[in-house]
């Protein structure tokens, strides 16, 4: 499928207004769907049925996400939005991460497991998604938990990481700076 209404570097907001396809918003909810792509990439890779789950959920989330972020505020159009009971949930499933790891008492280097090193690629992308949230939040009025759910999400995809790296019997490489 092709429309050919792109062609001109312009895309069209949930709402109607063009923009410019460099725009902020639509660097934003880019960095989204190349987040949510990532993590299509990190199931095909895992056989864990709760890491298959947790990650399609946020899959679900991100979709979310990515409409919030296409749709201007003013839209007459009902889309769903990121609420704090996303950003709750991020935080559940980063404590039950949390309950189940060892404390960490130094930095690590991302690595061990295929899945530990792409969910710490998740988190790189997510953190990038983040940035370009605020940078379009500076120009335009967006939902303001898209920020705090990013920022949660991130400390998820770490947390995560390090689950994936004990399930594969993996030890974490800790960073001691220069050799």
């Amino acid at each position: 499928m092709y429309t050919r209404r792109g062609d001109k570097g312009e895309t069209s907001l949930f709402g109607r207004r063009r923009v410019t396809k460099d725009s902020p918003r639509v660097e934003a909810y880019g960095a989204v769907d190349e987040l949510n792509s990532l993590l299509g990439v990190i199931i095909s890779d895992t056989n864990d049925a709760g890491t298959v789950a947790e990650l399609k959920a946020v899959q679900r989330m991100l979709f979310v996400a990515g409409s919030d972020l296409a749709t201007e505020d003013s839209a007459q159009a009902r889309v769903p939005r990121i609420t704090s009971r996303d950003t709750l949930e991020i935080e559940k499933m980063t404590d039950r991460a949390l309950e189940a790891l060892p404390p960490l008492r130094n930095f690590i280097l991302p690595g061990g497991s295929r899945v530990a090193s792409e969910l710490q690629l998740a988190r790189a992308v997510c953190r990038r998604a983040e940035r370009r949230i605020v940078a379009a939040s500076k120009r335009e009025k967006l939902n303001k938990e898209l920020i705090p759910f990013f920022n949660r999400l991130s400390s998820y995809f770490f947390n995560a990481s390090r689950i994936a790296n004990m399930k594969a019997r993996r030890k974490e490489e800790v960073w001691k700076g220069r050799d």
